[in-house]
């Protein structure tokens, strides 16, 4: 008996099918009329170092994003598997997020998260419209020192629930 290994393409299929690919939690954050925001975001990645670019994809549908895309800076914050509850406030739309981090706002406008692994202050390069989400490009203007924070181990989501990385 042959076995068909052919699905069919539907969103729920889909979102299961990507939900094996394991992915790091981030937070973009900007600062909009002096008040810092921002979201969960796990499809983040690299795109190039020279120059220096690196990527996002949110949904249309954002709340936060237009008042970060107006500033044309934001920041990427990979959380620490400590940050769970952190994820899950800035994944909820329309709650006061920024009343539940601990919060440093620097000068140039960067919104970055305590206790993070590492952040990444961008001006934004390009965004292009693809189906139900905007793909965000950013140019990386600043990051964490190198030493930023040594200890613990990414917030890892995969199946959709959160994972600890194990060695």
């Amino acid at each position: 008996m042959e076995q068909s290994y052919l699905s069919p393409i539907d969103s729920r299929s889909l979102r299961y099918a990507l939900g094996r690919f394991a992915s790091g939690i981030t937070i973009i954050t900007g600062v909009v009329d002096t008040v810092p925001t921002g979201f969960t975001c796990q499809s983040f990645y690299s795109v190039s170092l020279a120059p220096p670019l690196v990527s996002f994809c949110v949904m249309k549908t954002s709340k936060s994003w237009p008042g970060i895309r107006s500033t044309r800076r934001f920041t990427v914050n990979v959380l620490s598997e400590e940050q769970q509850a952190i994820s899950d406030a800035f994944a909820k739309s329309g709650s006061e997020k920024s009343k539940q981090v601990d919060w440093a706002v620097f000068p140039g406008g960067q919104a970055i998260i305590a206790n993070t692994l590492m952040w990444l202050d961008c001006s934004l390069h390009s965004e292009h419209e693809f189906g139900d989400h905007f793909l965000v490009i950013g140019q990386v203007e600043n990051m964490s020192p190198v030493d930023w924070n040594n200890q613990g181990n990414p917030l890892i989501y995969f199946r959709g629930r959160y994972c600890n990385l194990q060695s």
